[in-house]
């Protein structure tokens, strides 16, 4: 953690807590190292459904090439914030009305799902045209991935022998025009596993075209760059995914690459904050409860993982009763909730763990905070907090510990 950071969350009053704080310039610099590492042919999109906090989409904003969205609000956030970007519309079940908002708004690009979308597409055209990309469900063996879109049954795209029927649609209506194929499979996958994938991807897609007549423009595989939660330092290789492919894309000299990262981008630059209420034993276990919790911070409810953390020593204990303390033990931290799936690390070793401390979960800037029911027993919401400054020295009597 940037020494600015610990700085902030030190001026945090007890009231502003639980707190999401956002490291921007972390943020910009990770923006950048991907952008880097990516070859001049592929555009880099950013999932808004990862974060859509604004402030964290301007950091974005001159690092990437524009934003995919998944729904009609998304859209209408990311237009409102960025009315000339380019914008990608995908996801399944888009209404009419939603089609309808996304040509009005000059989507770049719509990832068609089905054929029935296309006409529906087609239905509300009217004199205006249309850019699309069809998501197929590409034909491979994903083996053991976090979460799989295609390679099985999926209410996700096309599968392969439904696509001619939507070349026909297409062929019949001039105002639709097709520029190549949307495939995004899977997600949590490490460089080498990705880059397997895409380049399986772009030779199968590029047989496709070949046997359809087709010249294939642009191809999109979606984002899915994995997220290790518990080695937070090893982070996607983006340097070796780039020169990947560089190669691949060098057997395709014509084609334009795409890619949609969402929580590979945003994750690391977003911190929850929290607080130490309690400290309880039971049968022999310690139990931290914390203020907040998983309705705020749904990750690893979601993920079924420990949300690294690190602990912040807050020595201002006034009262005449002994602190309540964890030492040298495991802890596991829940939060609030009346249930006994607000769990946001299970039986971690810690230290030192008392009441007062707090607690800063690390890896909280992607399907954080949007995802979190937020409603549930109706806590306050925690407060939203962007450092943007230089960085300050920390005091000499500041101890951190990571857990």
């Amino acid at each position: 953690m940037r020494p600015a950071l610990l700085h902030h969350i030190h001026q945090l009053a007890d009231d502003d807590l639980p707190a999401y704080v956002y490291d921007l310039p972390g943020l910009r610099e990770h923006a950048r190292t991907i952008r880097t590492a990516l070859p001049e042919r592929v555009e880099l999109l950013y999932a808004a459904k990862a974060n859509s906090d604004p402030r964290l989409l301007q950091a974005l904003a001159g690092h990437v090439d524009g934003f995919e969205v998944a729904s009609g609000g998304e859209l209408r956030h990311i237009r409102g914030l960025f009315p000339d970007a380019p914008i990608a519309f995908g996801g399944p079940g888009k209404t009419p009305a939603e089609l309808d908002q996304a040509l009005d708004a000059g989507v770049k690009r719509l990832h068609i799902e089905s054929e029935h979308e296309l006409r529906v597409l087609s239905a509300v055209l009217g004199e205006r045209t249309a850019d699309v990309l069809l998501r197929v469900n590409v034909p491979v063996v994903l083996g053991s991935v976090a979460l799989a879109m295609g390679g099985k049954p999926s209410p996700f795209g096309l599968d392969p022998a439904q696509l001619d029927p939507c070349l026909d649609i297409v062929a019949s209506d001039q105002r639709i025009r097709l520029r190549g194929l949307h495939v995004h499979l899977a997600s949590g996958l490490k460089a080498a596993a990705q880059l397997a994938l895409a380049e399986e991807v772009l030779a199968w897609a590029g047989h496709w075209a070949r046997q359809r007549g087709i010249d294939l423009a642009e191809v999109n595989i979606g984002g899915g760059m994995g997220v290790d939660y518990a080695r937070p330092h090893k982070m996607f290789d983006w340097p070796a995914f780039g020169a990947g492919l560089r190669r691949a894309l060098a057997r395709h000299p014509h084609l334009t690459l795409r890619i949609e990262p969402g929580r590979s981008v945003t994750a690391y630059c977003g911190w929850y904050v929290t607080q130490v209420l309690d400290v309880k034993f039971s049968r022999g276990q310690a139990f931290a409860i914390l203020r907040g919790g998983t309705h705020h911070l749904r990750t690893p409810a979601a993920k079924q993982h420990d949300q690294p953390f690190e602990v912040i020593p807050d020595d201002s204990w006034h009262r005449p009763w002994n602190r309540p303390e964890a030492r040298d033990e495991p802890v596991t931290l829940v939060g609030q909730l009346c249930t006994p799936k607000d769990i946001l690390a299970r039986r971690v070793m810690v230290d030192r763990l008392r009441v007062g401390d707090r607690i800063a979960f690390a890896m909280a800037g992607a399907y954080a905070w949007n995802i979190s029911h937020h409603e549930f027993l109706m806590h306050p919401h925690p407060t939203f907090h962007h450092v943007d400054d230089v960085e300050v020295p920390v005091p000499d009597t500041y101890a951190c510990r990571t857990s």
